[in-house]
């Protein structure tokens, strides 16, 4: 049967549509698709992957809406572990995640995660293999930028252009996250019901977000949506262990040859913008943009500066 056939409009985009897909391996990836256009053959698919603990809806209905307004076939999806698709049960013996994260920064070696960014990529390619796309435009944001990097050097034919959105290649000796920003991504909250886990969403899209364009009422919103949606945290602390665990990928972007922009926020103090200065002078030929005033996160007011950005480069390596 063919996977689109099973769609149904998306709970939070009036023009998306979601399910879930298996794509082997004993995983299953909820999507959303939106702006097929069955009369165009020549359509242009954009994929959206994203970053770490973070559901598809982070990629703002907003955002995805005027891709599909520029034209664009677009899909966004729950990496493995987060989200409606499958969780990844691990009995493995305990890891010390700062021993990692010392390793991690020096540049040596770590083992032992459930997974790592290449199964995550991997991922992505099995389910463009179930929904039929041959190859798309990938837009990839903080780990799910890392995961694209990946799926750009294994699989270069499946991807068209290569789109990195505050991003980073882990090399060693990058300057790490402002202590603030990081500990509002990986501390505890105060309680794990929805009113707690509510007020730790706030303080981390207050924290890690665009100074100036943090709103309010639809952080909590959004905050309040999610929580509601799926609450697994054994996931965003195991996809943070796939990062520990994957390492530099320096030798992954001098294997790429797709077109690319790195697109990275001036005022991202959870991947200061010589992260994503490093990703671009590792890809052969990569541009570099850096936007004014922008954080880690994807602000309605920044939305319309992205996408002419995403599209001009698409359509410039169109064939």
């Amino acid at each position: 049967m063919n996977a689109l056939s099973s769609l149904q409009p998306s709970q939070y985009c009036d023009l998306m549509q979601e399910s879930k897909i298996d794509i082997g391996n004993n995983i299953q990836l909820h999507f959303e698709i939106g702006g097929i256009d069955n009369t165009n053959p020549q359509q242009e698919t954009i994929l959206l992957i994203m970053g770490l603990g973070a559901q598809m809806l982070i990629w703002p209905d907003y955002f995805c809406e005027a891709l599909i307004k520029q034209g664009y076939r677009v899909i966004r999806f729950d990496n493995r572990d987060i989200g409606l698709s499958s969780k990844i049960r691990h009995k493995g013996p305990r890891l010390n995640s700062l021993k990692l994260m010392g390793r991690f920064t020096l540049g040596l070696p770590n083992e032992g995660a459930p997974y790592t960014l290449y199964d995550m990529a991997d991922d992505t390619s099995r389910l463009m293999n179930a929904l039929h796309i041959e190859k798309a435009h990938v837009i990839g944001a903080s780990m799910g930028g890392m995961i694209a990097q990946i799926l750009a050097a294994k699989y270069p034919q499946k991807v068209q252009t290569l789109n990195l959105l505050f991003t980073s290649n882990n090399r060693a000796f990058l300057p790490p996250p402002f202590p603030k920003q990081f500990l509002s991504l990986m501390g505890r909250p105060k309680s794990t019901d929805e009113e707690g886990m509510v007020a730790h969403s706030m303080r981390l899209f207050s924290t890690i977000g665009s100074p100036g364009h943090f709103n309010l009422d639809e952080a909590r919103e959004t905050a309040r949506k999610l929580y509601r949606r799926s609450f697994h945290p054994a996931g965003v602390m195991q996809q943070f262990l796939a990062i520990l665990c994957t390492g530099s990928l320096s030798k992954v972007d001098r294997e790429i040859k797709q077109p690319t922009l790195v697109v990275h926020g001036s005022k991202d103090r959870l991947l200061p913008p010589s992260h994503g200065r490093a990703v671009a002078k590792s890809i052969k030929n990569a541009k570099f943009q850096l936007i004014d005033g922008m954080g880690h996160d994807i602000p309605k007011y920044f939305v319309p500066q992205l996408v002419k950005l995403f599209s001009q480069h698409i359509q410039a390596h169109v064939k």
